[in-house]
């Protein structure tokens, strides 16, 4: 399987392109600022047709390159319907997802609703052909921290259980591949991340204070849009 990530815009958010192989459809995942020009030498380093687009939010750092996207290579568009008022420019491509997997490209993706840091947070999982197994996480889950509760879609109580859930259907080999920073796994947020170990425990309010303090300044620039 074949994984393309690099970040973009001002808040450098993360855009993800999957494909079975190289010269095959692909899913292309929160397409959002200044995503463009990196997004098209993506598709043509690996001779990708784009099949479908899915956004794990509505936030615009997330989704700002969704409508010309959609335009360009005319494709559907797919985010949970309770984000999807947050689409500035709403394609006629638009496609709300439940909790049926997303078929397309040959790949099967799973969805999990993970409200919290919007109402419509999603993340995608899915399986590779080599046998291992991967989650986009968007802003819900990062390396050693946790999407923002703290702005007008945010809902603390939403994410803690959203949390609890990834702790109980992911497995540790899981590869995470946020909407910000690096990539880890499921066993190391198991043991270095506050805010998981947080809401397994049902202490989500004290680690919230703990990490926070901990916060670096580049963190704190990220998070202002997470």
């Amino acid at each position: 399987m074949l994984v393309v990530g690099f970040p973009a815009g001002t808040f450098r958010t993360n855009c993800y392109v999957l494909a079975p192989r190289p010269g095959a459809g692909c899913v292309i995942v929160d397409p959002g600022q200044d995503v463009a020009e990196p997004l098209e030498r993506a598709l043509t380093d690996h001779a990708l047709t784009p099949a479908a687009v899915l956004a794990t939010h509505g936030h615009p750092d997330h989704v700002a390159g969704i409508a010309d996207l959609a335009r360009a290579h005319d494709v559907p568009v797919r985010i949970r319907p309770e984000d999807r008022p947050m689409l500035d420019s709403v394609p006629e491509s638009v496609v709300e997802l439940g909790d049926e997997p997303v078929e397309a490209a040959g790949l099967t993706i799973d969805v999990l609703h993970t409200p919290g840091h919007t109402p419509g947070s999603a993340v995608f999982r899915l399986e590779t052909e080599e046998g291992g197994r991967i989650a986009l996480t968007g802003d819900t889950l990062f390396a050693g921290s946790a999407g923002r509760t703290d702005g007008p879609t945010g809902d603390a109580d939403a994410l803690r259980s959203s949390l609890a859930l990834l702790a109980r259907v992911l497995d540790d080999d899981t590869v995470l591949l946020p909407g910000h920073g690096p990539s880890t796994t499921m066993e190391r947020e198991r043991t270095a991340n506050p805010f998981l170990a947080a809401a397994e425990h049902d202490t989500l309010g004290t680690a919230t204070a703990t990490a926070e303090m901990g916060t670096t300044d580049v963190e704190t620039r990220e998070r202002d849009m997470r």
